[in-house]
């Protein structure tokens, strides 16, 4: 599974990596500091899973939300976030974000969440 992570804090994605590095099946394509390059990485990319800081440079990760539900194929998109807020989870939530998450107590759902998208391997 192709990961693109976008977010402006360097701390951020090193974290994500980081918990991701280990994991058998996943690999980070792409990273974004800015809204601007999250859209072109997805673009060039064509990522399985996105996941887009709400706050970013440079635009919105909402506004780039929207745009990576046009792209064919459509990748998952999880919003992490601190400001979860009920009126950016239902922003989000209605322009196709599949999970929205709180940086601070939901960081690890975010590797659940892609496992469990992992596809289950076949017996032998």
């Amino acid at each position: 599974m192709r990961i693109l992570i976008a977010d402006d804090s360097a701390v951020v994605r090193a974290r994500l990596i980081s918990l991701l590095a280990d994991l058998r099946g996943i690999e980070v394509v792409g990273q974004a500091e800015d809204a601007i390059e999250a859209r072109n990485l997805a673009e060039k990319l064509r990522p399985d899973v996105a996941i887009l800081d709400l706050r970013m440079p440079k635009g919105s990760g909402a506004d780039v939300l929207s745009d990576l539900k046009k792209l064919n194929p459509t990748p998952k998109v999880i919003m992490l976030t601190n400001y979860p807020h009920p009126e950016n989870r239902k922003k989000c939530m209605d322009r196709g974000a599949d999970y929205f998450f709180d940086k601070s107590n939901e960081f690890q759902k975010v590797v659940s969440v892609l496992m469990g998208m992992l596809p289950v391997p076949a017996e032998k």
